[in-house]
């Protein structure tokens, strides 16, 4: 009995080990990707690869590790907000700081655990198809909380964008439009990937 009780805490130190250093590196993934990502351009428009990492980290060690990811991405975007390296979110900042605060850490961490949340539902019956769903939803949440914000609480400065475009067109076509695209079709081309490290992960 002893024995088999000594087993069970050493198996789980081993696993809090593993989620420990597997969540560090994924962080790292997140840090450094976000900060690449304007370097990474298909044409005029940055390859964001940022929220691969999240939806890795939800899929592998579950909803509240894809937060914590989502929230870490925020961290740095709010920083290139603050100090204009994101010149938009800063126009941002200046009109409504506290609330582009929120919005930046609502929609990176939300996007994280709804991923999280999402594949634990469908990996149940499909670990392909968890994936999927979760890749595809991750860059919805986080564009739509960003567009609907822009909608309800930054409508002045939409519209001074929009320069007389309908406004909803205008945030979906041109203000998310091909960025939004873009990290969509990566995450569901990295599907794959993704599961390939599942297995890997599960089998370690």
């Amino acid at each position: 009995m002893n024995k088999n009780h000594a087993s069970a805490e050493g198996a789980a130190r081993s696993g809090g080990v593993k989620r420990l250093v597997g969540t560090a590196i994924l962080t790292a993934l997140v840090i450094v990707l976000q900060l690449l990502g304007s370097m990474i351009r298909i044409g005029t428009y940055p390859l964001s690869l940022v929220l691969v990492p999240i939806v890795i980290g939800a899929a592998v060690y579950g909803a509240g590790t894809g937060a914590f990811l989502g929230f870490v991405f925020s961290a740095v975007v709010a920083v290139a907000t603050i100090t204009g390296a994101d010149q938009g979110a800063f126009i941002m900042w200046t009109a409504n700081p506290v609330m582009t605060l929120v919005v930046i850490f609502a929609k990176g961490t939300l996007a994280g655990w709804i991923s999280g949340l999402v594949y634990r539902a469908i990996s149940r019956r499909s670990v392909y198809g968890g994936v999927l769903v979760s890749a595809a939803i991750c860059p919805i949440v986080n564009t739509g909380i960003f567009c609907l914000a822009m909608l309800t609480f930054f409508r002045e400065i939409l519209a001074q964008w929009a320069g007389g475009s309908d406004l909803v067109t205008y945030t979906l076509l041109s203000l998310a439009g091909i960025n939004f695209l873009l990290e969509f079709g990566v995450n569901i081309l990295l599907g794959p990937v993704i599961v390939r490290i599942l297995k890997a992960v599960r089998l370690a």
